[in-house]
């Protein structure tokens, strides 16, 4: 793992907040897609769903000054979508994590720390647009829960975070 990255895997806060001041300012989201599908098989399982559940999937990519340094996937089945979090299928270019994190009843599951290669499905998303092709990027993903109901939210730290001093930005 390259150094540095730990501390982006494993920091409990707001990734939004963090990238925000690692950017000066300079922070925003690219939506790639949103739309209703089929969880993956470990993303279902993750979640506790049947394979067969329907989840609202959103991928998108945080730039900082405009360049892409997380690919976040975000899967939230339907029955969990109801009540406040209706808001989730519509959040269009806002990030995430600035709701997430201002529920006080939110939970956070454990954090799953894991790197991806070529040929997984994820790393070829994840690694789409990028100049340089990295052989190996490092993504976490847990299950956040909102009203005791489950959303998986995963993060792909792409090459320009690592080079950042988590020092100074952590």
């Amino acid at each position: 793992m390259p150094d540095g990255l730990l501390s982006w895997l494993l920091d409990a806060g707001s990734l939004t907040d963090r990238l925000r001041n690692a950017c000066n300012g300079h922070f925003q989201v690219r939506v790639l897609s949103e739309r209703w599908q089929r969880p993956r098989r470990d993303e279902s399982l993750s979640l506790g769903v049947r394979v067969t559940t329907v989840a609202w999937v959103r991928q998108v990519q945080l730039l900082c000054d405009g360049k892409p340094w997380v690919y976040a996937r975000t899967v939230i089945p339907a029955t969990t979508l109801t009540g406040p979090q209706r808001r989730l299928a519509h959040l269009g270019s806002r990030p995430l994590g600035a709701f997430l994190f201002a529920d006080p009843g939110m939970r956070r599951g454990p954090v799953e720390i894991a790197p991806l290669r070529a040929g997984y499905s994820m790393f070829s998303e994840a690694v789409r647009g990028l100049e340089r092709c990295p052989a190996e990027i490092w993504g976490r993903r847990s299950v956040f829960r909102l009203g005791g109901r489950p959303l998986l939210v995963t993060e792909v730290f792409l090459p320009p975070v690592i080079t950042t001093n988590p020092r100074k930005h952590g």
